[in-house]
C-alpha cells in the first residue's frame, strides 16, 4: 500500500500546530528519516477566534479554513487533519468546499474511547467554551453511547483562561497555576460522575498530563495523531 500524505491544517494555534506534528513522529514506527511520513502544515495563526466565532454567531470561518486545505492539497496532501477542536464546528461547512477527505477528531476520539475502554460511558469534556456550547463533540460521543459531562461555569471560566494562558508566550502566570486549574475543574467533573476525562482542546495536553489525574485521560490530539498515522498506512507504535 502506497503511503498517503498527512496535510495538517494549523496555527490555531502554533503551540498546538507543533504538538501534534511531534506526536505524529514519536508514535511513528521509523528507524530512519526516510521510514517516517511526508507531512506538509499549512500554519495561519490569523484565523480569527474560534469560540468568538461560535459563540457571537458571526460570519463563517469556513472560507478562511477552505482557502487552508486548498493550499495542503496543492501541496501534495491526500488527506487532512485539524489540531484545532473548535475549529471542527465548521467541518461539515468545510468538507462540502474541500476534494480531500478531513479526519474528524469528533470520530476518532469517540471511537477511540469506544473500542479502547468500552467500560466508560460518561466522561468529562473540557475544552474552549465554543467546542462545549457548539454542542458537536456532545453529539458525537452519544453516538457511541457515552454520556458527556461538562464543566460549570465557575469551572469553564477558568478553564478557557487556562487555554488562553497556554496560547500565550508570556503569560502572567505560571504553568503551574494554569495546572492547577484544570485540574480543579477535571477533579469536579469526575466528583460528579466522569469516569474519563476528555482533553477536548489541543492546548489543554500541553499542561494537564494522565499524572494529574485519578481516570483515564484521553488527549483528543494524540489520539488523532495515531489515527493520521494509521490513515496514512502505517500502524502507530504501541
Amino acid at each position: 500500500m502506497k503511503e498517503k500524505v498527512i496535510g495538517i491544517l494549523g496555527g490555531m494555534g502554533p503551540e498546538a500546530t507543533l504538538d501534534c506534528y511531534s506526536k505524529i513522529i514519536s508514535n511513528t514506527p521509523a528507524k530512519t528519516d526516510q521510514e517516517h511520513l511526508r507531512v506538509v502544515i499549512d500554519a495561519n495563526p490569523k484565523v480569527p477566534d474560534r469560540t468568538a466565532a461560535i459563540i457571537e454567531g458571526g460570519e463563517s470561518l469556513a472560507p478562511i479554513l477552505v482557502a487552508g486545505c486548498r493550499n495542503l492539497q496543492q501541496a501534495g496532501a491526500d488527506f487532512i487533519i485539524i489540531p484545532c477542536v473548535s475549529a471542527h464546528f465548521f467541518l461539515d461547512e468545510i468538507q462540502q468546499q474541500v476534494a480531500l477527505p478531513i479526519l474528524s477528531v469528533f470520530d476518532v476520539v469517540a471511537e477511540a474511547i469506544n473500542s479502547d475502554h468500552p467500560q466508560i460511558k460518561t466522561v468529562g469534556l473540557m475544552g474552549t467554551t465554543g467546542t462545549i456550547n457548539g454542542g458537536l463533540f456532545q453529539k458525537r460521543l452519544a453516538v457511541e453511547g457515552i454520556k458527556t459531562i461538562v464543566a460549570d461555569k465557575t469551572h469553564q471560566s477558568k478553564v478557557m483562561q487556562a487555554i488562553y494562558d497556554i496560547k500565550n508566550s508570556r503569560p502572567a502566570r505560571s504553568r503551574t497555576q494554569i495546572v492547577s486549574d484544570l485540574t480543579a475543574a477535571a477533579d469536579d467533573l469526575i466528583s460528579t460522575g466522569a469516569k474519563g476525562i476528555v482533553a477536548g482542546c489541543t492546548e489543554i495536553p500541553l499542561a494537564l498530563k494522565q499524572k494529574h489525574l485519578s481516570v483515564p485521560y484521553f488527549d483528543a490530539l494524540t489520539i488523532l495523531a495515531r489515527a493520521a498515522i494509521r490513515k496514512a498506512g502505517l500502524m502507530p507504535v504501541p
